[in-house]
């Protein structure tokens, strides 16, 4: 065992072509993820549970008041996707 561990070693550090080295992976991020902090949202984007947005609403103070919806959308589906926000919320 001892030999062919022995035999290795020398091949690698020989220059002898035939034998591949193996370089380590460069890493693939170079710089960090986050570079700014994430600033508070101006408003809320309302959506239901197949990702379609329902609704925007408008942020004043902390309070989030002003909905338009999306043309299509009756006022059940602005109270679900508020049920659907209030869940994803509680995940």
């Amino acid at each position: 065992m001892s030999a062919l561990t022995a035999f290795i070693l020398m091949a690698a550090v020989s220059g002898d072509p035939s034998v591949e080295r193996v370089k380590p992976p460069m890493p693939s991020v170079t710089k960090p993820t986050l570079v700014e902090k994430p600033q508070n949202p101006n408003g809320l984007t309302l959506y239901n549970a197949n990702g379609d947005v329902v609704a925007k609403c408008d942020k004043t103070e902390d309070k989030f008041g002003n909905c338009k919806m999306e043309p299509g959308y009756n006022l059940d589906d602005l109270m679900n996707a508020w049920v659907h926000a209030y869940e994803d919320l509680a995940k």
